[in-house]
């Protein structure tokens, strides 16, 4: 059986281009994500309220805003800020904003990872000579780490999820590229194949998100 001419050529450009860059955003945003995240969590629980309130104030304003705003204070507000006049490319200001985003939730499901652990382990660890920093690096974290593994996976699906929204602003993400191709196909031939490739489109986002929601769901039985 043959396939229609157009698959080929739109599903090398999907594959080479759109999802290129889906797994690039993808990947800064969670990188970025857990590196800040685990940081401003781990802040959250001292008892200095000054550190704390200014890293609340941090989680609360990027989880309350919608992901596609940030995108857009990033990508077109900055440029004209009255200060720094900072300009982005829209890949990266897509992949800040979902690193910002990211940060503040794995920084909350840090905070309450660690807070988790027996406060005997705190005493354990201070008497053995360690100071705050080597407490939670080499005793609280590591434990910390088995409660944090189901959320940073569910972190991860909803980021490369959240990656279309990276289209609105021109990214050549999977959407972007599938909406390029129907609006190709309709200028050569008359007949969009929209159906098609936007179900193209969602095949490819349920066959990564599915295992990997699976996998949360696993590992949140056998680690939590």
């Amino acid at each position: 059986m043959h396939l229609p001419y157009w698959v080929q050529p739109v599903a090398e450009y999907m594959a080479k281009t759109g999802l290129k860059e889906t797994v690039r955003i993808a990947a800064l945003a969670v990188v970025g994500s857990a590196l800040v995240g685990i940081v401003l969590g781990t802040l959250l629980t001292i008892r200095w309220l000054p550190v704390r309130a200014l890293i609340r104030l941090y989680v609360e304003v990027w989880r309350g805003l919608p992901i596609i705003v940030t995108i857009f204070l990033i990508y077109f507000a900055l440029p004209s800020a009255p200060v720094w006049q900072i300009r982005l490319s829209a890949f990266n200001s897509a992949a800040v904003g979902l690193m910002l985003w990211g940060s503040s939730q794995i920084a909350e499901a840090t905070r309450g990872a660690v807070q988790s652990v027996p406060r005997e382990q705190h005493e354990a660890a201070a008497a053995l000579g360690f100071g705050w920093v080597g407490r939670h690096v080499f005793v609280i974290l590591p434990q910390a780490f088995r409660r944090l593994l189901p959320p940073f996976v569910s972190l991860l699906v909803n980021v490369i999820q959240n990656t279309t929204l990276a289209a609105i602003i021109g990214v050549a993400e999977v959407l972007q590229t599938g909406q390029r191709s129907v609006e190709r196909l309709t200028l050569e031939t008359g007949d969009p194949h929209a159906f098609e490739i936007f179900g193209g489109v969602l095949a490819v986002f349920f066959l990564i998100s599915f295992p990997l929601t699976r996998l949360a769901i696993f590992l949140e039985r056998r680690l939590v």
